[in-house]
């Protein structure tokens, strides 16, 4: 289905992305950041937190190490402060490319199980398709995000990935 070739893409877009927007974000204050905007979670730092959770959440079961310390419930309070995200994202993105880096074919093709919280059930599927969700969930959100900046008067710039840089 994908390949790690893909992954590693995938993972250099997320990376740019969240670059794109922490400086966006960053040209806002945290009022501004944590306004109440119409959007599924609320705010643009509400979301942001979420995407970073879904991020380590994701990542905890890849990796075989601990999830968030939160709940997807609490998952838009992780982090009340743009610093705290930013820092966070920086590292996650990192780790999200250190990951795909090291993927190889057999790891795509294999199954994951673990146990899901939301589910409260063990569940097993191909981590090819879980790979794709890590990235669909993040371009989602991000595309939430997106729209509130620009409501907020902060363009992120271009998001087409032909447009990445290389």
């Amino acid at each position: 289905m994908i390949t790690p070739e893909f992954a590693r893409m995938m993972a250099r877009y997320n990376s740019w992305q969240n670059g794109q927007m922490a400086a966006a974000m960053a040209e806002l204050d945290e009022a501004a950041l944590r306004a109440a905007r119409g959007a599924f979670f609320g705010s643009i730092l509400r979301t942001a937190s979420h995407v970073l959770w879904g991020d380590t959440i994701w990542m905890s079961r890849f990796q075989g190490v601990e999830p968030p310390a939160v709940s997807i419930a609490q998952s838009p309070e992780m982090f009340g402060e743009f610093e705290g995200w930013q820092q966070a994202r920086l590292a996650m993105d990192a780790r999200i490319e250190a990951w795909a880096g090291r993927l190889e074919q057999g790891d795509i093709d294999a199954d994951l199980t673990w146990y899901s919280g939301l589910s409260k059930a063990e569940m097993r599927k191909p981590m090819s398709v879980l790979v794709v969700h890590l990235f669909n969930h993040q371009t989602h959100h991000r595309g939430q995000i997106s729209a509130m900046l620009t409501a907020a008067g902060q363009a992120q710039g271009p998001t087409d990935l032909p447009w990445m840089p290389s």
